[in-house]
């Protein structure tokens, strides 16, 4: 590892790599609980096209992240992939003001996951890299409490922004919140070039034949991760949801930023109790709280049993967003950490696209309900499956 000063026990990388994380997604939060509604009422497009191109939109940049994050252990560079990726992702969102169809705003969407495939394993790998041996678990956890921390401010400040837009027209009010959504993307693409450190470059690359991906273990892990992406519908999905019930988009919103209020809060503790315990034992634990999100999506009828949906659902993705790459990056050798990671990247972002065109068949041959029962069964699928996988030690 990097020898670095620490700030809050964590190393200055990593630090600043949260900071960057939670200005990109306040940027990307600020415009995301909009979206939906954007696409099916705006751009007037039907529910399984819908469900398809938010599903293409979660998957695209996964497509990358293994070749992205084996390019960068092969030329040891981590920050360039990562200013590229940030930079590609704050111009499609700004972007967004001047789309007129639905192609042209898929062209943009799919640019800004482009942009996350680039820089997600080599900013993975180099917040490995900057972490003490045995510690991975909490610099993931607080980099994923800064990302969703970004979350939670991001719809909060979409609310007043749409607020202060209310003169406007639905439709000039959204693009002039995409225009804004790009400043603080812009803000964080300069931390990102001129205090981030790039520690990729001093990492000997040996061991050439000795692989992780080699594990059978391990490749009956990344089978567990293709069936939990299989029952990860989108975002998108409980605002549907939320929208079904009869809350309006305002409301939706608020849903929107509880959900990442825990998601946030509960990433950096998961993550420190993953380090002190079994990280298989808190992933097939997350699988499970999956299994109760989704089924308490399809039986909510009122205030309560949605509130506690979005809360199971926080839970549920503070753990499976942020365990299984401490867990990836735990078991890889020090010349292959972009590549491992990318490709546990790769294998959920290929399975996650069906996942939504699947929900978005169920919802409009039947009703949503069935789109999360679907989810629910896939989930409860994983946790079996996961019970089954070994522990291994990095």
């Amino acid at each position: 590892m990097n020898k670095e000063k620490k700030i809050l026990g964590i190393s200055w990388n990593v630090f600043l790599l949260g900071i960057v994380s939670f200005l990109n997604d306040m940027s990307s939060e600020m415009i995301a609980p909009i979206v939906p509604t954007y696409l099916t009422d705006i751009l007037r497009v039907g529910k399984v096209m819908s469900g398809s191109i938010m599903g293409l939109i979660e998957s695209l940049s996964s497509l990358f992240k293994v070749l992205f994050g084996y390019i960068s252990d092969r030329f040891r560079e981590r920050k360039f992939f990562v200013a590229l990726g940030y930079t590609l992702s704050t111009i499609s969102k700004g972007a967004l003001a001047f789309t007129r169809g639905w192609l042209g705003f898929l062209s943009l969407r799919v640019l800004d996951r482009v942009g996350k495939g680039i820089r997600t394993a080599p900013r993975d790998a180099l917040i490995a890299e900057s972490s003490e041996k045995g510690k991975s678990g909490k610099s993931f956890g607080f980099h994923r409490m800064m990302d969703t921390l970004g979350a939670v401010a991001g719809p909060l400040v979409a609310i007043g922004l749409l607020a202060w837009l209310s003169k406007y027209s639905t439709l000039e009010a959204y693009r002039r919140v995409f225009l804004i959504s790009a400043i603080p993307g812009l803000l964080g693409v300069l931390i990102v070039l001129l205090l981030v450190k790039d520690t990729g470059k001093e990492v000997k690359k040996k061991i050439k034949g000795i692989s992780a991906l080699k594990s059978r273990n391990l490749r009956l892990f990344l089978v567990v991760i293709a069936i939990g992406a299989l029952g990860r519908y989108s975002y998108a999905f409980t605002l549907w949801k939320a929208e079904e019930l009869g809350y309006s988009i305002v409301q939706s919103l608020g849903f929107y930023a509880l959900f990442n209020a825990i998601y946030a809060f509960a990433a950096y503790p998961i993550g420190v109790y993953s380090d002190r315990v079994s990280k298989k034992s808190v992933i097939t634990a997350g699988f499970g709280v999956a299994t109760l999100a989704a089924l308490t999506f399809a039986y909510a009828k009122d205030l309560p049993m949605l509130l506690l949906a979005f809360v199971l659902y926080g839970l549920y993705m503070a753990i499976e967003d942020t365990i299984p790459r401490a867990y990836m990056a735990d078991l890889a050798k020090d010349f292959e950490k972009g590549t491992v990671i990318g490709a546990y990247h790769t294998v959920f972002g290929v399975f996650v696209f069906p996942a939504s065109v699947i929900a978005g068949w169920l919802w409009q041959s039947f009703s949503l309900k069935y789109a999360f029962l679907y989810a629910a069964l896939m989930s409860f699928l994983a946790m079996l499956l996961m019970i089954g996988v070994k522990e291994e030690k990095s």
